[in-house]
C-alpha cells in the first residue's frame, strides 16, 4: 500500500516536470582542465602610461671644474667706517728752511686799522647817498625809488626797466605801507605801481596781475569806493598816500615808484643798483 502511494507521487512529479516550459534543457556542465597551450607571439608596444611618483634622490655626482670668471658687478654700498689704525712711525726730519724776513707788525696794524676806518666812512657815505640824496627806501630784499618825472604807465614801466628794475609791486601789507609812507613823505597823493588789468570775463570783470605777470594772490589793497565789477576802461592801478589802490587811465601822466632787487656781491656786500638821478 505504501509503495503504491510513493509510486503515484513520483509519477505526478515527473508529469509536472515534463509539462513545464521553464526547464532549461541546454545547461552545460564544466569539463576537466585541458593542457597548457603554446606561448603566443610578442604583442605590439602599448601606450605610455602616466608618470609615476618621483624616486628617491640619487647619489651626488663628482664636483665639476671651476667655471670662467663672470662679468664685474656694480659697486656695492660703502661699508661702515673702520677702526682707527695704529700710529705710524715718525718720518725723517726735513731740510732746514730759509730764514724769514723781519715783520714790521706795528706798521701793518696801523694800515689795517686805517682801512677799517675808511671802510666804515665809505659805508656811511653810501647810506647817505641812498637815503638822503637818492631818497631810496629799502627792505631786506629790495630798494624802492620814487621817480618824480610824470609819465604815462607804459613809459613809466620802460623807465624802470632802463634803470635795471621794474615798477614797484606791493605784494605784502608791509611793503604796501612802506611805499604809501614814501609817497606821503614826498608830499604826493598818488603814483603808478606795477599792477595792471590783464583780461576781462563775459561779465566785464577784470583780472589783475603784477608787472612780473604773477597774479594777485594773498594781498590786494583796493579802495572800498572802487568797484571792481563795473565795466571800465581804467586798466592801470595807482597807489594812494593812504595805502589804498585805485583804477586809473593808463594814458594819465603821474609820478611812479621803481623797485630793484638787492644783489649779493663777492665779499658779502650788497650791491646798489645803477640808479640815474630822477
Amino acid at each position: 500500500m505504501m509503495g503504491l502511494l510513493v509510486l503515484c507521487v513520483f509519477a505526478a512529479v515527473l508529469n509536472y516536470i515534463s509539462a513545464s516550459t521553464e526547464v532549461c534543457t541546454n545547461t552545460l556542465l564544466p569539463g576537466a582542465k585541458g593542457d597548457q597551450g603554446e606561448i603566443g607571439e610578442e604583442g605590439a608596444q602599448g601606450k605610455l602610461g602616466k608618470d609615476g611618483p618621483p624616486g628617491l634622490p640619487g647619489v651626488p655626482g663628482e664636483t665639476g671644474l671651476k667655471g670662467a670668471v663672470g662679468h664685474t658687478g656694480k659697486m656695492g654700498p660703502s661699508g661702515d667706517k673702520g677702526d682707527k689704525g695704529d700710529t705710524g712711525l715718525d718720518g725723517p726730519s726735513g731740510l732746514k728752511g730759509k730764514p724769514g724776513t723781519t715783520c714790521d707788525c706795528g706798521r701793518y696794524r696801523k694800515v689795517v686799522g686805517q682801512l677799517d676806518v675808511n671802510v666804515s666812512k665809505l659805508r656811511n657815505a653810501v647810506k647817505f647817498v641812498k637815503n638822503v640824496i637818492l631818497g631810496l627806501k629799502e627792505t631786506e630784499e629790495r630798494y624802492y625809488l620814487l621817480v618824480k618825472d610824470p609819465k604815462r604807465f607804459r613809459e613809466a614801466s620802460m623807465n624802470c626797466k632802463l634803470r635795471g628794475g621794474s615798477l614797484a609791486m606791493p605784494k605784502t601789507s608791509n611793503t604796501n605801507r612802506l611805499m604809501a609812507d614814501y609817497v606821503s613823505q614826498a608830499g604826493l597823493t598818488r603814483v603808478y605801481i606795477g599792477v595792471q588789468a590783464q583780461s576781462k570775463d563775459a561779465g566785464g570783470t577784470s583780472s589783475y596781475v603784477y608787472a612780473d605777470s604773477s597774479p594777485l594772490q594773498g594781498f590786494a589793497s583796493w579802495s572800498p569806493d572802487d568797484d571792481l565789477h563795473i565795466h571800465t576802461n581804467s586798466t592801470c592801478v595807482e597807489l594812494l598816500s593812504t595805502g589804498t589802490w585805485g583804477h586809473v587811465e593808463c594814458e594819465a601822466t603821474m609820478f611812479f615808484i621803481c623797485e630793484f632787487p638787492k644783489s649779493r656781491r663777492r665779499g658779502g656786500g650788497r650791491g646798489t643798483p645803477g640808479l640815474a638821478a630822477s
